[in-house]
């Protein structure tokens, strides 16, 4: 989903205050090294890498960390445009048990220190609630489940229901065999302490590589929900159009989006676009985890150099002209095109999501609502959209 238009310039923005010349000349720096990595200048470009690198760094300032992080990704392109190579994504790659356990650890640190990842989870927990109302047996399918942390929030508030659960079922997509086989005994021991008959049902893979719905394993009188966590940390559904098609087929009762205020990298905008518009979505998000967190806080170092880092990194230095890369759709024209229509999230999902809001520690966060959908940003600057959708018959 792309955001709105914005000046090649970078400006004097909130996320600079307080840091003045120093960070404006760095963003500069970072913008002419983007420039002429976009025309093909790569000694050019090694050239202002190397006074960057001089000049910044990920313990500074968070216009420092910024501009180092995207540095890091620019040179990772230049290298592999000098190699004269095809530099695939890593998000294309599928996640072995190493790497997936340090991101899946960096993203509960992550859930500590910032409201994002909470805010995903209890805005969509909240519209799943509210769509199986007089439920009994619920399916839900989890495109990324990782370890699983959405759910016993769900779990509590299905378990309250004065109309007990007949079954409740979770299909995990994941990378690995093991990882998802560890999620499904926490989240069954989490279900046994509140009496809840649940299943867990692992799949290795992604969903747009399904052959049929019937992998799945749907059956016939349960409601199925889908949720779909979009990133940039890797590829979590393989095939967009097979990804969308295996949904329509479906015909979930309901599917819970929550998305990055991001362009995807690879929709035909120009390098330096994207860059531009990457590098104001992340100034965004370093400032704000600095405005709650010391320069030497650990947690802090951990969130920015295994989470943002990679998704700055799976942005920038993976796509583009002469590399290899998979087309990728505009998921919400698809969805309208095969017949799924907007649920309003106002209401219930509105208050409660601005309720939470208020509770957690932090500040200069916003919550807009906007045409049905939930939007959670950094001061001026939208990071997360969160949606729901219904299927509908063509009539």
């Amino acid at each position: 989903m792309t955001t709105k238009p914005i000046d090649r310039d970078f400006p004097s923005s909130k996320t600079l205050e307080n840091d003045g010349a120093a960070a404006i000349k760095l963003l500069s720096l970072l913008l002419q090294c983007a420039e002429y990595v976009a025309t093909d200048h790569l000694r050019e470009a090694s050239t202002l890498l190397s006074e960057i690198s001089e000049i910044c760094s990920p313990f500074g300032s968070s216009p420092e960390r910024v501009v180092a992080y995207f540095a890091q990704a620019l040179q990772t392109r230049v290298i592999s445009s000098y190699l004269s190579r095809a530099c695939s994504p890593l998000s294309e790659k599928p996640l072995s048990v190493a790497p997936s356990q340090k991101i899946f650890s960096a993203l509960q640190t992550f859930n500590s220190v910032s409201p994002l990842i909470k805010f995903s989870h209890f805005t969509a927990n909240q519209a799943i609630f509210q769509a199986l109302d007089g439920e009994d047996s619920v399916h839900i399918i989890d495109l990324d489940v990782m370890q699983g942390l959405q759910w016993p929030a769900l779990f509590h508030i299905l378990a309250s229901r004065p109309r007990k659960l007949r079954s409740i079922r979770i299909t995990g997509f994941g990378s690995s065999s093991d990882l998802l086989a560890s999620t499904g005994r926490r989240l069954a021991d989490f279900a046994s302490s509140l009496n809840l008959p649940f299943e867990f049902h692992p799949i290795e893979g992604k969903i747009g590589n399904l052959i049929e719905p019937s992998q799945l394993g749907t059956r016939q009188g349960e409601a199925v929900v889908v949720h779909w966590m979009q990133h940039r940390l890797y590829d979590v559904t393989g095939n967009d159009l097979e990804t969308v098609e295996i949904l329509r087929r479906l015909k979930p009762n309901l599917v819970t989006v929550v998305e990055q205020e991001l362009s995807y990298d690879d929709d035909g905008g120009s390098f330096l676009g994207r860059f531009v518009e990457a590098l104001h979505y992340y100034s965004a998000l370093f400032d704000a985890l600095g405005d709650g967190l010391c320069e030497e806080s650990g947690e802090r170092f951990t969130v920015e150099q295994i989470v943002l880092a990679t998704e700055i990194r799976n942005i920038v230095a993976h796509g583009g002209g002469g590399r290899r890369r998979r087309k990728r759709v505009k998921w919400r024209e698809e969805f309208n095109r095969v017949g799924f229509r907007l649920v309003s999230l106002r209401g219930n999902p509105a208050t409660q999501a601005g309720l939470l809001l208020g509770m957690l520690p932090w500040n200069g966060y916003t919550l807009v609502e906007e045409n049905g959908t939930l939007r959670l940003g950094w001061k001026d600057l939208s990071l997360l959209t969160a949606s729901a959708w219904i299927s509908q018959p063509f009539h």
